[in-house]
Formats: C-alpha cells, sequence, structure tokens
C-alpha cells in the first residue's frame, strides 16, 4: 500500500514558483545532495589534487545521488511525498543520470584507478535497494545511509585521486559517517513532526539544525579545499 506524505512544506522546498517547479526543485533534495557532494569532494582532495577528477566524483555523486536516486525513491519506494509522477518520465530521467554517472566512474576505473569498479558496485547496489526499498526494505534503514552515502562518497573522492585509501581518508569518513547520523536522525525528526502538525518551535529547531548541517559541511569543504589548494600550488 502506497501512503501519500506530501513534502511540499518542508524547509529545502522553495516557497515561490508554481507547485510542478517546487516539485521539481524538492525532489533533488538539494541540501543532502550537497552534503553527499562535499562528501566526495573531501575524498578527493586529501591527497594529491588533481582538479579534473575533483570535479568528476563531484558530477558522479550529483547524477547518482541528487538525480538518480532521489527520482527512484520518489516513485519506487513505499510513500508517495511528490504526488503522482509520470513513472515513465521519472524513469527515464533516473536511469539516464546514473548511467552519465557510471559511465564517468567506469573511465577513471579504467584510467588508473580500478578500486572504482567495487565501490561503484557497492554504491549501484545501494543506490537501488534503498530508493526502491528492495529485499522487503531491509536497506533502507539508517545503517545503509551512513554507509552508502556517508561513508563511501568519501572513499570513492579518495580512490579517483590515488586508486586508495589513506588514514586521512578514514579519519574524514568517520567524521562524514557521525554527520550523517546526526544528519538523518535530525531529518526524520523533522519529518515526523511535519507529517503530525508538531509544535512549530520545535520543527523551526529541527530546521535550524539542518541548515546548520548543511552550511557548516559546505563551508567546511571549501576552506578544507582552499587550504589543499594553496598547499600544492
Amino acid at each position: 500500500m502506497l501512503l501519500q506524505v506530501d513534502r511540499t512544506s518542508e524547509w529545502f522546498v522553495p516557497k515561490f514558483g508554481s507547485k510542478k517547479f517546487r516539485i521539481s526543485i524538492g525532489i533533488l533534495f538539494l541540501p543532502y545532495t550537497s552534503i553527499v557532494t562535499c562528501f566526495a569532494a573531501l575524498g578527493a582532495i586529501s591527497g594529491p589534487l588533481q582538479l579534473e577528477r575533483v570535479a568528476a566524483i563531484c558530477v558522479i555523486y550529483i547524477l547518482a545521488l541528487g538525480v538518480g536516486a532521489h527520482l527512484l525513491d520518489a516513485v519506487g519506494g513505499k510513500t508517495k511525498p511528490w504526488g503522482n509522477l509520470p513513472k515513465r518520465k521519472i524513469w527515464f530521467m533516473a536511469l539516464v543520470a546514473v548511467s552519465i554517472a557510471f559511465s564517468v566512474g567506469i573511465y577513471f576505473a579504467f584510467l588508473d584507478s580500478p578500486w572504482l569498479f567495487l565501490i561503484g558496485t557497492i554504491e549501484g547496489f545501494f543506490l537501488f535497494a534503498y530508493s526502491l526499498e528492495l529485499f522487503g526494505g531491509k536497506f533502507h534503514n539508517n545503517p545503509s545511509t551512513i554507509f552508502s552515502w556517508g561513508i563511501l562518497p568519501v572513499f570513492a573522492g579518495s580512490v579517483i585521486q590515488t586508486n586508495s585509501i589513506t588514514i586521512e581518508t578514514i579519519i574524514i569518513s568517520t567524521i562524514t559517517g557521525f554527520i550523517t547520523y546526526a544528519l538523518i536522525t535530525t531529518s526524520r525528526q523533522y519529518k515526523i513532526l511535519k507529517r503530525n502538525n508538531g509544535d512549530p518551535c520545535i520543527i523551526k529547531k529541527k530546521e535550524d539544525i539542518l541548515k546548520l548541517i548543511t552550511v557548516g559541511v559546505i563551508v567546511g569543504t571549501i576552506i578544507f579545499f582552499i587550504i589543499k589548494y594553496y598547499n600544492y600550488i
């Protein structure tokens, strides 16, 4: 049974424009996509800095998660938070995005980063298993989210640069794992409060925490990049 759960009033959805526009932006979960993309970038700039590879891993996660996974989740999960969407169109766009993302990854895997094959296979599994709630939804949970979108992106970023995972990478992934845990627990509390018309003050506090995490990760990644870049040149 599919449940109708409206998310168009949540903090990351634009408050302006037509409903179609608001859903088109909201469905991408831009703050969360930005966070995971930053995690991948952190992994890529933790070692020798090749800017085209930093850009490549960011593109991979923007397309695979920001577009692909979120679109599949919108039509393949038990809930329908964005209403009745055109399934064929959504599936087509999701598969195109995922295909482009994996094509970029495969290019670098064949070039000089073969460990991307393993990481890409694992990420691909979680992308479909989580978003479509396969295997009875056994992978639609916090541990899967932390591992696939909190830890593996850092590893992928490191591997695309050096085909290795360093101590620095492991330290960064531990931090991003904890950040992801804080993000998803707060996000789910916020979602439940919104769904049940909870206390506006508590909802506002949860929103502020989510915004703080988002801005903190983005700003932290930019600062880390600037430090690494100027040390590298």
